[in-house]
């Protein structure tokens, strides 16, 4: 086993890390959304991925989990928004997580990103998508 603090030091700047970045990955939900008449009170798939780039002070320098950052608060979070009302498009709840992530501490950079799977059978998906760079 490699003791880490005998490593302190050891890594040159050009590898210091220059991001820190948290991922939530086509994260599956049931979404009454759209604004088809077919699509009304029926919810689909809608599968949603989270970037969170994040400051070094808000990345854990070490193991304890209260140093992590939340990703139940992002995964519960993302389910109550999507549970709490009918959308009409995929932009307006895009813009809400967005929203919700963004007013974080720590956060320096987002993307929030949305599709539907099942809406053509030759497509992987329709979506939208928001990102601060």
């Amino acid at each position: 086993m490699i003791d880490m603090k005998t490593l302190d030091g050891l890594v040159p700047d050009a590898l210091a890390p220059k991001t820190r970045k948290i991922v939530l990955e086509d994260y599956c939900l049931p979404v009454d959304i759209g604004f088809h008449e077919f699509e009304i009170g029926r919810p689909q798939r809608l599968l949603v991925t989270i970037e969170v780039w994040v400051d070094e002070e808000s990345f854990p320098a070490d193991d304890r989990a209260e140093q992590a950052w939340d990703y139940d608060f992002l995964r519960n979070e993302i389910g109550r928004l999507a549970s709490a009302r009918r959308f009409n498009l995929q932009e307006t709840l895009v813009r809400e997580i967005y929203t919700m992530i963004a007013a974080r501490r720590g956060v320096t950079a987002l993307r929030v990103a949305s599709r539907k799977p099942d809406i053509y059978s030759d497509c992987a998906g329709v979506g939208v998508e928001l990102a601060s760079y």
